[in-house]
This record gives structure tokens, sequence and C-alpha cells, in this order.
């Protein structure tokens, strides 16, 4: 069996001691974040918002806990009755050379049926998302200022934060180029404009009913709005 060269061992070593770790605050393009990012210890999670580093908290109180999986689990089952959208969680997103965020969920169109992101050989998503959502505690004020702001100028489509520190849910929607923040319509319901039939009873988020916040989306799934949104992802596919 062939081994590799002490020299060559030596020269690697080297290599892997000479990238600097992250740290809070750190202006740096994308390219060079992902690779220091790859060399942090596991279970680091970091962010590249506008060329600057935010490394998040690993600690999660109990509201987060409980309010990040009703939110990715109100969003797996719109996935599950809409085919042609995909569900990320905490998945590495490549978004120019400025931006590279990891947000805790991010629902997109496929390729093939018109969405905008798309992912390459090294299995991370580039592009920009349809949505992206976050559970907000400690980093509630960089989900609605840096974020917001880069992800405005990036061409996000709508941006969902769950502020659990204010009991609130705001969600954006980009309307000429600029972020607007929705008002929720009739019962506080949120109506997705980009995805129909995602419909959100944010009240129940924040209190943690899942079983109303299920009854509430299986409304928006029986909508006429949504069958018609499936049968435009079909058609896209099958161009």
């Amino acid at each position: 069996m062939a081994t590799v060269p002490r020299s060559v061992e030596r020269a690697s070593r080297r290599k892997k001691r000479t990238i600097p770790p992250l740290e809070n605050g750190d202006h740096l393009d994308q390219k060079t974040f992902h690779e220091r990012y790859e060399a942090m210890p596991p279970g680091t999670r970091a962010e590249l918002i506008g060329g600057v580093v935010f490394i998040m908290p690993s600690p999660q109180k109990i509201a987060h806990g409980e309010s990040e999986p009703l939110f990715s689990s109100w969003l797996n089952e719109y996935r599950v009755e809409t085919p042609g959208t995909r569900l990320l969680t905490h998945s590495t997103t490549i978004m120019g050379r400025k931006n590279e965020p990891q947000p805790d969920a991010c629902l997109v169109i496929l390729p093939e049926c018109g969405g905008q992101p798309w992912g390459n050989d090294d299995d991370y998503l580039h592009g920009v998302p349809e949505l992206l959502g976050e559970v907000s505690s400690r980093s509630e004020s960089i989900d609605l200022h840096e974020k917001l702001a880069e992800y405005e100028k990036a061409g996000v489509l709508e941006y969902v934060v769950v502020a659990l520190r204010t009991a609130r849910v705001y969600w954006f929607v980009r309307r000429r180029g600029k972020f607007k923040e929705m008002k929720p319509g009739p019962h506080g319901i949120y109506r997705s404009e980009v995805f129909p039939g995602l419909w959100l009873d944010a009240e129940a988020l924040l209190r943690g009913e899942w079983k109303q916040m299920a009854a509430v989306l299986r409304q928006g799934l029986a909508s006429p709005e949504h069958a018609a949104f499936v049968g435009k992802l079909a058609a896209k596919r099958e161009r």
C-alpha cells in the first residue's frame, strides 16, 4: 500500500495551521470565510452577512428548541404536498461574494421548476432562495437588521422571522425590489405570495399549538391557488 511521504504530511499540517480561526466581526469575502469555516472545530456555527462574520451561540433556550421544530414541520408539511419544492434546514447557502448564511429554514423551488437557487458539485446551495426563515432569540437584532438588509439586496423573495423575545412574527415580501412587511389577513393568518397555500397562524406558532397550525395550513393546501401553483410547477418540469 502506498504511503504519503512525511514531507507532504508536514506541509499539509503546516497549511492547516496557517488558516486563522473565525472571530466575530471579521471582515472577509465569501471564499475566505468558507475556507476558514471548514477548518473550524465540529459544531461551530457561523455566518457571513454583508462581509462580516457572525458566530452563533451554541446554547439554545427552551423556547427556541420548541419553536424551531414547529416552524420546520410547518414548512415540511407544505413541501410534501407541493412537488417541485425543497426544504433545507441549517444549510449553508452561498449568496454572492459577501454572504454565506446558514438559515434555520429555507424553502426553495427546484431549478427544473423555475427556481432561483441550485446545488453544485460541492453539495452546497448556491444562489438566492425564494423563502428564508429564522427562529430568533439571541440573534433577533441581527436577523431583523443586517440579514434583512442583505437578503433584500440579494433578491430573496420572502423572509420570515419568528422573534421569540418580543413574541412576534415578521413576514417580509419583495415588492418592486424592496422588502415590505406583510400584515396578516383575516383571523391573523399570513398567506405567502410566493408559495400559494402556505398559510400560517402566527399566534398558534408562538403558543406552540401545532394542531391549530396544521389545521390552518391544510386550509391553504386545499385552496384553488395551491392547486394552480402545483400545476404550474409540474408544467415547468415537463418542458
